[in-house]
């Protein structure tokens, strides 16, 4: 929501509101109301006269929604209480709004649906009128939210998870228009907490009989003022008012006749509070904001539905009940609002503590003393000041840091700096570097150390006076004193062995054994190398790369090669004993590829010739990797081994391994044993390579297992890659291999790499997740490191921290580049610290949450069994919401879930990652794929674990074909497919395109250059090039998805009903999975149980 747009003209409270038929008007603020016909409705838990079958004037229901519930939630199972009883919500129009929403602190109700009696809360109510009996305010309170005029206070806080109106358009999935109001011209919203209520009730073993009616002692008495608004859950409501934009009912599951309308007792507002409205009470916890159509998930009573507040009728047979899908927090809605608020200012990172935009969202960033979120994301920016209470909020503290991020290309890279023979300036006492938080004190001669407040001296070249608010005159024209991040060139004393290091090299390491020949693998690596060795990464400005390349093949011996640009012709060189690898030629082996063009595109030509006949089928693994390190060792540099590797390595040599899949092992305390190594070979031998600089990037062609746990301990352990391509063939897997590759071999690396991260006093750095060695507890080492590559850091308290200072962190990464130059990349941060909770989960960002939750997780199964790391993260996640509920939220019904507007999503996100490969897999699931993500996942940054735990789902025909935008994303859930749609669904390591079999011919015909859906062949895996709109649109953005990716996606084509269709279905995360998964709303309900029962 743009704060500064207009309200929508409304009477604030204090004036005559406009009175509809059923609905009396008492005095507001003193005010005399309108007189208005009586009410058709008894007193409170007198007998109900009868419901209103008649809707108020100006009122008409849209038809109930046909579409059926998905069998998963359909159906409450025998002796359980129903989730909820409330079905798609419907849609009354009224004028549209122009509103979005921000990321305000809000709340979302969601429906309240109370099992157990209602607890009566005391509860302050300013009178409006004649003030009611304390027992009627408790009955009407209970459960209720307001929805009333706009007051020129609280923020528009609920997600009733339609879409605003705005975007009704561009969200294209959600029935529902927005339910968001405005703030009136210059008003920033209140700090007041967010949160969301949710009736959603967990299982119960025996609903109590009462739980249908409030008990109140005053059974009669006057009726109490009211306003329109949300009633209690299982009441109706009898007409919108005026000023709703919008007014959205759900209809329960049965559909009622169309122009039904159901009406139900209205309830009071609660207190609300403005700067501008003298004498209305403030509600604490900003749970109901001004402007609110009543809740999707309010339904209308219907007959057999509990009526509360009055008796019941007779007794008539309930319905199923369920959530609605569409009233609870939707990802899409978030990013879709995020992007629209905060898409289109830059970020400037100048203010402390400022929660960046989501990674979902394009923005620029201006870098003005603090780092690009694109370097470092935290999971929260308000950290509590002391330890006791960072274990009552149980959110972990952390932040997940890419140090050599790619920006995009309007965004400076970072400055470097040189300071000469001196090198950078440092704190004497913790080592850390100069930064824009250092206090410069005595006139500018000596400076105080904002991690640790030693003083030090300013040396005499670096000295420069102070201006009158106490800071150097040249900040602005230091980066090291204005900007978050930059370089510093290092000096001699920064290198190994005191001397400035040579350029690193590559060393291309083939199988050549039976199946690497046979799938063709050999010929198109071999071609291909012969271009892409042009393309090696340099330095800006250079004309060709300083890197120096060499070759090697093997299968149960290595062959090295001689290309010295001398020779005619390259030699070969064949070491046969693996037990004790040496290198067997120095000159000639690592060469430049300007030089030895010749030589090495002859080798190219002659390697799949050499071995064409082969029938070795056996290889060998470690000891390929010891010579690529020895090699490195010899020419006394750093460097990275690409290694294309086939099968088990089962011949005798140091590190064979034998076949030990054991899907027997699933869901046992032994499970654990298929995440870890065969042998510990793999490890002694990582940390030779570390300390050579020898990073390690394995591809890997299986065609059955391979033990991927154990081959890739080298690559994890020294900052390398992992890429896999089961059951590789040429003509269906060629392009991914390739693209993957030629990414690969040109992207930016730093070698022989050092990272620590230092923190202000009071916090220190106790934890880190991600692809690296650490020999010690503080450094972590990096044999190679690129732009994809994140190191995930927890933090914990070891004094208190100061509201006033904050913490600040600062990550130094100290590495070699591509030219062979020694450098440090610094990035500071600075973190605001609380004292109240509010604060904390105020400025929590989930997407970071999520993504260092995946990673303890993942490393977890390595110790534990599976099932109690699922339970584990069910708990903390649990305790979170919790602590929130119980100190931040105001008093509300048990039959409420309240979420912080920040953490709404941490549910579904939550339930995404526990229904992964790694902590649940279906059937179809291999181990070396488990172990293969598991990997993957430990060094992703946040971008990549969105998408990859909550796939987008993209429908390609609702857009126009004309408009250039990326098509907006539905809910992934199989409810959302249309059969005459086609979707496009991509989770950055698959690309989906799923067919409906009810798709138009004509645009059959476009996109696949057949006449009719029958004849589209299920597992495409490219689309024709056709020249036609709609082709060029779905290719374009087919490539854009992919550019967007570190990499390559291959598309898959699924008809619908077809066996492929499976495969796909596990994607739609929302839904139940084959797995035994929970489906979102289950898992939202399970989680309400969670919470109550640590509440109670």
């Amino acid at each position: 929501m743009n704060v500064n747009q207009s309200a929508p003209p409304v009477p604030p409270f204090g004036q005559p509101q406009p009175v509809y038929q059923g609905y009396h008007q008492s005095s507001y603020g003193g005010q005399p109301g309108s007189t208005a016909p009586t009410t058709p409705y008894g007193v409170y838990n007198g007998p109900v006269p009868g419901y209103q079958q008649t809707p108020p004037p100006g009122v008409s229901r849209a038809p109930p929604s046909s579409e059926a519930p998905p069998a998963s939630t359909a159906q409450a199972p025998c002796g359980q209480a129903a989730y909820g009883q409330f079905g798609q919500g419907d849609v009354q129009n009224g004028p549209s709004s122009t509103v979005q929403m921000q990321r305000f602190p809000g709340s979302q109700p969601f429906g309240s649906v109370p099992l157990a009696p209602v607890v009566s809360q005391p509860t302050v109510l300013q009178p409006y009128g004649p003030p009611p009996t304390s027992a009627q305010v408790t009955a009407q309170l209970a459960g209720m939210q307001i929805s009333g005029a706009v007051a020129p206070a609280l923020p528009p806080v609920g997600l009733g998870y339609g879409s605003p109106a705005s975007l009704a358009s561009a969200s294209g999935n959600f029935p529902n228009p927005g339910l968001y109001g405005s703030y009136p011209q210059g008003q920033a919203p209140p700090l007041s907490q967010a949160q969301g209520h949710l009736g959603a009730q967990p299982p119960q073993r025996s609903a109590p009989p009462q739980a249908s009616t409030f008990t109140s002692p005053a059974s009669g008495g006057p009726r109490m003022p009211s306003m329109t608004g949300p009633f209690l859950p299982g009441q109706g409501f009898g007409g919108p008012s005026l000023s709703q934009p919008n007014h959205v009912s759900s209809p329960p599951p049965q559909a009622l006749p169309p122009g039904t309308q159901m009406t139900g007792p209205p309830g009071p507002p609660p207190p609300m509070h403005s700067s501008q409205q003298p004498g209305y009470q403030l509600q604490q916890n900003g749970s109901f904001g001004p402007a609110r159509g009543p809740q999707p998930n309010y339904g209308s009573p219907y007959p057999g539905a509990p009526t509360f507040g009055s008796q019941p009728g007779p007794p008539q047979p309930l319905p199923p009940k369920r959530l609605d899908p569409d009233a609870i927090p939707s990802p899409i809605q978030v990013i879709e609002d995020d992007r629209n608020n905060r898409g289109s200012e830059p970020f400037v990172t100048g203010v402390r503590g400022q929660v960046p935009p989501l990674v979902t969202t394009n923005f620029l960033v201006k870098d003005q003393g603090n780092a690009s979120p694109r370097y470092i994301r935290c999971t929260s920016y308000n950290i509590p000041c002391t330890s006791d209470m960072a274990k009552q909020a149980q959110v972990p503290l952390a932040a997940v840091i890419k140090p050599l991020a790619r920006l995009p290309p309007e965004e400076a890279s970072p400055y470097v700096v040189d300071h000469g023979e001196s090198g950078p300036l440092r704190c004497n006492r913790c080592k850390a570097y100069m930064c824009p938080f250092m206090q410069f004190v005595e006139g500018g001669r000596r400076f105080q150390c904002c991690f640790c407040s030693c003083i030090n001296d300013v040396p005499p070249q670096y000295f420069q006076h102070l201006d009158h608010t106490g800071k150097r005159v040249d900040a602005y024209d230091r980066p090291e004193l204005s900007l978050g991040s930059y370089e510093f060139l290092a000096t001699v004393d920064y290198c190994k062995n005191n001397k400035f290091p040579s350029p690193p090299a590559f060393i291309f390491m083939i199988d050549v054994s039976y199946n690497a020949i046979r799938s063709g693998l050999v010929r198109l690596l071999c071609e291909e190398l012969k271009s892409l060795l042009d393309f090696l990464p340099r330095e800006g400005g250079t004309e060709e790369s300083a890197i120096r390349v060499g070759f090697v093949t093997y299968n149960k011996v290595l062959h090295f090669y001689n290309v010295k640009s001398s020779l005619a012709q390259p030699q070969m060189m064949v070491v046969s004993d693996v037990a004790d690898m040496f290198v067997p030629l120095l000159d000639g082996f690592l060469v430049n590829i300007s030089e030895s063009r010749a030589v090495i595109t002859s080798l190219l030509d002659q390697i799949p010739e050499m071995f064409a006949d082969t029938r070795e089928t056996e290889t060998v693994f470690a000891p390929v990797i010891q010579a690529g390190m020895e090699a490195l060792k010899a020419a006394e540099c750093a460097g990275k081994l690409f290694l294309f590797h086939t099968s088990l390595p089962i011949a005798e040599a140091p590190g064979k391994l034998k076949n030990r899949d054991d899907r027997k092992l699933i869901n046992t305390d032994k499970e654990k044993t298929l995440f870890q190594p065969q042998t510990g070979a793999y490890q002694t031998l990582a940390k030779e390579c570390v300390a050579q600089g020898c990073c390690v990037d394995l591809f890997l062609f299986p065609n059955q297992y391979v033990d991927v746990a154990t081959l890739s301990v080298v690559p994890q352990l020294t900052g390398g890659s992992v890429y896999k391509y089961a059951c590789f063939q040429v003509e269906n897997d060629q392009e991914r291999f390739l693209s993957d590759l030629r990414r690969d071999v040109q992207k930016v690396v730093g070698f022989d790499a050092v990272m620590r991260v230092r923190t202000s006093t009071g916090i220190r750095a106790v934890d880190f997740f991600g692809a690296f060695y650490m020999s010690n507890t503080t450094d972590v080492e990096l044999a190679g490191l690129d732009g994809d590559k994140t190191v995930t850091v927890e933090f914990k308290h070891d004094d208190r921290l100061n509201e006033e200072s904050g913490a600040l962190l600062q990550c130094a990464l100290l590495y070699t580049s591509c030219a062979g130059q020694r450098r440090l990349r610094i990035h500071n941060l600075a973190l605001n610290c609380c004292t109240q909770l509010a604060d904390l989960y105020r400025n929590c960002e989930t997407d970071t949450l999520i993504n260092y939750m995946a990673k303890f997780a993942y490393r977890g199964v390595l110790n534990s069994p599976v099932k109690t790391v699922r339970d584990t993260l069910i708990t903390q996640c649990a305790q979170i919401l919790a602590c929130y509920r119980k100190n931040c939220a105001s008093p509300s019904s048990a039959g409420q879930l309240i979420l912080p507007e920040c953490m709404k999503l941490l549910p579904v996100y939550l339930n995404c990652v526990l229904k992964s490969d790694v902590l649940q897999p279906g059937a179809e699931v291999t181990t070396d794929d488990r172990a293969y993500v598991r990997q993957l996942v430990t060094s992703m940054d946040v971008a990549e674990t969105n998408v990859f735990f909550y796939p987008r789902l993209l429908p390609l025909t609702k857009s126009p074909i004309e408009s250039a935008t990326e098509p907006p994303a539905v809910r992934a859930s199989e409810e959302r497919l249309s059969n005459g749609d086609i979707y496009l669904l991509e989770n950055g390591l698959n690309l989906f395109l799923w067919v409906g079999a009810s798709v138009q011919q004509g645009v059959v015909q476009s996109l696949f250059n057949v006449s009719s859906f029958s004849q589209i062949t299920s597992g495409l895996s490219d689309l024709p090039v056709l020249d036609n709109p709609l082709s060029k649109k779905v290719r374009g953005l087919i490539d854009s998805l992919r550019a967007q990716r570190s990499r390559y996606m291959k598309l898959i084509v699924v008809k619908q009903e077809d066996k492929l269709e499976m495969l796909f279905k596990h994607f739609l995360v929302e839904d139940k999975s084959l797995s035994g998964g929970a489906s979102y709303v289950d898992f939202l309900c399970h989680m309400h149980k969670e919470i109550r029962q640590l509440l109670s």
